[in-house]
């Protein structure tokens, strides 16, 4: 048996990879994060599979369940929100399954930075304004950070940021961003991104934490700030495209003729 670890996305169902979506439908079991993973993304599930939400359940009573399934030599789908290598709790999942000599497979999702950038309409890597972006997120009261990783030092980056579970701490993200970014830095909380409900809040560091307890947004959100997130316009255009950036596609005019198109 294998136990296949799904990407989900973000919410929508119909941002499932065909891989993830087969694996779903073939799995006789299937354990599912059912506070981030809506029911419809499992409903494909095949009808006699043994569906279970594992919100309420622990570690131990979720790979109980994957070695029932090993001794009836069922195939599991372990589906989660978004990507499974971001923030996925895979990590102890695979070192259980390890120990257990059991196989495993990694079926990647769309994370929810990547549907937000969609569904806002806008690229995060605008040229001569950010080309980067940092993925990370607050403690509070879940696993602590290593040292060295803190928001203070991705901050002096001046690059975007990608906040994963901050929403409650809007007032220390303001202070500690305000003196690398400015007080009117484009913000934006994404809220159950892909979802029915989806909502995006816009503000600046100085004005989103009003707009947030205004909203009584309190979960699943996903905090983004830095410039690119702004109205920018005067930003000049990529290499990639410029008659005057040949490469080994597209050589130099009057040189080299360009491969006509197939």
């Amino acid at each position: 048996m294998k136990v296949w670890f799904v990407g989900a996305g973000p919410g929508d169902p119909e941002l499932l990879t065909l891989k993830a979506q087969r694996v779903i439908r073939s799995c006789p079991v299937c354990l599912y994060a059912g506070s981030l993973v809506p029911e419809a993304v499992v409903a494909e599930a095949p009808a006699d599979a043994r569906v279970l939400d594992t919100a309420p359940m622990t570690l131990d009573e979720t790979h109980a369940e994957i070695l029932a399934a090993r001794d009836r030599g069922a195939d599991v789908a372990r589906v989660h929100s978004g990507d499974p290598s971001l923030y996925g709790a895979i990590a102890e999942q695979i070192r259980r399954l390890r120990a257990d000599g059991i196989d495993y497979e990694i079926v990647p999702g769309v994370p929810a930075y990547a549907a937000a950038a969609a569904a806002l309409g806008q690229e995060l890597t605008v040229p001569g304004v950010g080309q980067s972006i940092v993925l990370t997120r607050v403690s509070m009261k879940s696993t602590a950070m290593p040292p060295g990783e803190t928001l203070e030092a991705f901050a002096r980056t001046g690059t975007t940021l990608a906040i994963h579970l901050g929403v409650r701490a809007l007032r220390e993200i303001e202070r500690t961003l305000v003196p690398h970014y400015g007080a009117d830095c484009p913000v934006i909380v994404a809220y159950r991104v892909g979802w029915p409900d989806q909502t995006f809040l816009r503000g600046t560091l100085a004005t989103i934490r009003e707009a947030v307890r205004a909203a009584k947004i309190t979960r699943t959100a996903l905090i983004l700030v830095g410039p690119v997130l702004g109205e920018v316009r005067d930003f000049s255009d990529s290499a990639l495209y410029d008659p005057a950036h040949p490469h080994v596609l597209r050589p130099r005019r009057g040189g080299v003729s360009n491969p006509p198109d197939p």
